[in-house]
């Protein structure tokens, strides 16, 4: 590295260390990784070492880095109408809405309406409001190894306590859920003979007045909705029996609770559908969406809802507000980005790739027997799960090792120095969730596997 370049950076180092909170954003690996450049699936140091990421970003940049048509929508909007404010229209908002909407009409018969926001945890919020106001309940399901972001509405309903441990009593907390999580049963049973008994167990809750949720006699819960995640993100990409949401959707219509499905990391067509939720034949209330719709330019977030819960006689204007929630930047990438979902067969690419991936992962869990204990997918939502010799037992330990050997810059490939971007999941931190770029090459997928391969060998040993 030329010595100016490494003065700089440590400089940028320094001035880190001294004035930035460390409570928005992770430091993972100290000192923290700089990036300087960016393009498709590759992000590049202060040397110029292409790093190629398999995370794009927690699944917002899904259509690569510098996506040259996404970021000339934006580039046309600066210079048209960069700024307005979100109590006026703008053709850009109204068409992206209406596009977003139409599709959930044709794709489940049912008539709604799209509201945005800024980020995915403000989008959450926004949902909450629309449950309460429709259903009076404050109380929520969600899922154990569910995450649905850190506001403090957010954070009421992510199952991890660490999220808010440090700030105080959360009177709202959802009620957790044990997810189907077949690796790790919580009940010890086996998929192929369980009978979906974790969903069973769920349905129990509502026998009896004296289980805490239900009151037969009146008919009437305190709970408004149920927040499910069709693959589990932070949670590691833990991917549920085909007919477990079936069954979930038709205890909680029985008792007039909302579903509130969470497509803000899976969304636009990460697992091969447009939405997650499709793979599992099932109809939600409410979709919150976000991170990909931009592919990371200038954010936006949103849900639709059905016309019931969302029509302007019961949730009118006002019931939520950011002065950002429509910016005209975000709204221009965001129909730029519906208008090429449109015009590609993604559902079948994103299979194939998907397939294609997942199959050399599983010869990289041959290869790796005492290191690899699942590997799985759904489209490019894929997970790598790594273990102690008896393939069950978390190796939370090689996991960090792997992380921060990828990150390196140090490995060898096709002549040249490479990197390796993966990002952390799990229950155990101990899962690799693989979100590769909708956009990456069999090539691309083949250095993917030739570099996952070598960062196993060099850190098994």
């Amino acid at each position: 590295m030329p010595i100016e370049t490494a003065s700089k950076i440590a400089e940028l180092l320094a001035l880190e260390k001294k004035y930035c909170s460390h409570g928005d954003t992770v430091h993972y690996l100290d000192p923290p990784k700089v990036f300087v450049n960016c393009e498709g699936c590759t992000l590049y140091d202060e040397q110029g070492t292409p790093y190629l990421d398999l995370q794009m970003w927690y699944s917002a940049a899904n259509f690569g880095y510098k996506n040259p048509r996404l970021n000339e929508a934006l580039k046309r909007q600066v210079d048209r109408l960069p700024q307005l404010a979100c109590q006026y229209l703008h053709a850009e908002k109204v068409e992206a809405a209406a596009r977003i909407a139409q599709y959930c009409e044709k794709r489940f018969g049912v008539k709604g309406r799209v509201h945005f926001n800024v980020g995915g945890s403000q989008a959450i919020e926004d949902s909450l409001k629309l449950v309460r106001n429709a259903t009076g309940r404050n109380l929520m399901f969600a899922f154990m190894g569910g995450y649905h972001g850190r506001t403090l509405g957010a954070s009421a309903i992510t199952s991890s306590y660490r999220y808010r441990r440090r700030y105080g009593h959360f009177s709202d907390r959802a009620q957790f859920v044990f997810y189907p999580y077949c690796l790790r049963c919580i009940y010890e049973l086996k998929p192929e003979t369980c009978g979906l008994y974790c969903e069973r167990e769920f349905e129990k809750l509502f026998e009896s007045e004296y289980f805490g949720v239900w009151d037969p006699k009146a008919g009437a819960s305190e709970f408004g909705a149920f927040y499910i995640e069709a693959v589990q993100g932070t949670g590691g990409y833990v991917i549920p029996p085909k007919d477990y949401f079936k069954r979930l959707a038709e205890t909680c219509r029985q008792h007039r609770i909302l579903i509130v499905d969470d497509e803000i990391q899976m969304g636009f067509y990460r697992t091969g559908k447009f939405w997650a939720i499709e793979n599992f034949d099932i109809v939600p209330d409410i979709i919150v969406f976000g991170k990909a719709l931009t592919n990371g330019l200038n954010p936006i977030s949103g849900l639709w809802a059905r016309e019931e819960l969302i029509a302007p006689e019961v949730f009118p204007p006002g019931s939520t507000h950011s002065t950002f929630s429509s910016n005209t930047l975000g709204t221009a990438v965001a129909l730029e980005t519906l208008k090429m979902l449109e015009e590609e067969d993604y559902e079948s690419l994103v299979r194939e790739k998907g397939a294609y991936f997942l199959k050399g992962l599983r010869e990289l869990e041959r290869r790796h027997p005492q290191s690899i204990g699942q590997v799985d997918g759904l489209g490019l939502a894929l997970r790598i799960e790594v273990t102690q010799p008896d393939r069950i037992a978390p190796n939370r330990e090689l996991t960090d090792r792997i992380f921060a050997e990828g990150l390196s810059g140090n490995l060898n490939a096709r002549g040249r120095k490479w990197g390796l971007v993966l990002d952390v999941g799990g229950y155990y931190k101990n899962v690799f969730t693989l979100a590769p770029a909708l956009t990456i090459t069999r090539d691309e997928m083949d250095l993917a596997l030739e570099l996952l391969d070598q960062v196993f060998a060099r850190c098994e040993k």
